[in-house]
């Protein structure tokens, strides 16, 4: 069987297997997808284009989110407190702690924008992920059909020629 017939049959495979898609030009985007491109390689290359930022923030993201980081916050805040409480006769930061409050509602506001542009990345590359697996699959189910397609073609011929050889 030549390329333009497999691709024939592979296309019919297709057709029969997503005929609930309505829109014709989707198929036709589909079927051109299924049997030419290679997936994986291209989730690859899509996945290796991470910039600084996006690097950063999820170091950032992934530093925020461990007990290292509330071990070491905590800590910092009671030295904070111990040195204007007990070691200053005159505290630069007196009781209520205004310039801690402030410090940490500074460190709150750039902290949770750096999570969310890290967690939303992930989701993108969650969903980038999931759609390459559906295709993947997708393809592969079309293969192995064709392939269950070509093996029946073989088994039914090797049937006639055996056939032939006990019929003379």
């Amino acid at each position: 069987m030549d390329e333009r017939n497999t691709n024939e049959a592979r296309e019919a495979i297709i057709r029969s297997m997503i005929h609930g898609i309505g829109n014709d030009e989707k198929l036709e985007e589909l079927l051109d997808l299924l049997i030419d491109e290679k997936f994986a390689l291209q989730y690859l290359n899509v996945m290796q284009k991470e910039s600084f930022a996006d690097r950063m923030s999820d170091k950032i993201a992934k530093f925020a989110g461990s007990w290292l980081f509330i071990i070491v916050f905590s800590i910092g805040m009671a030295v904070w407190i111990v040195i204007n409480e007990m070691f200053l006769k005159v505290p630069f930061d007196p009781y209520p702690f205004i310039l801690l409050n402030l410090i940490l509602s500074l460190i709150s506001s750039v902290q949770s924008p750096i999570i969310m542009m890290s967690q939303n990345r992930q989701a993108d590359a969650d969903r980038k992920r999931s759609e390459t697996e559906y295709n993947i699959n997708l393809k592969s189910e079309v293969l192995l059909e064709d392939i269950h397609i070509k093996l029946e073609k073989i088994i039914s011929e090797l049937e006639q020629i055996e056939y032939r050889k006990t019929n003379k």
